[in-house]
């Protein structure tokens, strides 16, 4: 995936962040336990993957982000 950078100062495309950030804290950072998971870098791109490739999301009308890119780009 890559990432795409937003204006300064354009709060209306920044809720979209803050929404991701969210969601991360919930269903991410909230499940860990910081004593022993050791390999953050290697769950965190699990969540990634699985978060871009396999979880639906209401936004998309139950596409995942990648099924969603898909179709813009095909047309």
């Amino acid at each position: 995936m890559f990432h795409v950078y937003i204006k300064p100062a354009t709060p209306r495309l920044n809720g979209k962040v803050e929404r991701s950030h969210l969601t991360d804290q919930r269903e991410f950072y909230q499940m860990l336990d910081y004593k022993d998971d050791v390999n953050l870098r290697k769950k965190l791109a699990q969540w990634e993957d699985y978060y871009n490739f396999l979880r639906p999301h209401s936004a998309h009308m139950g596409k995942t982000p990648y099924e969603k890119l898909k179709q813009r780009m095909l047309g």
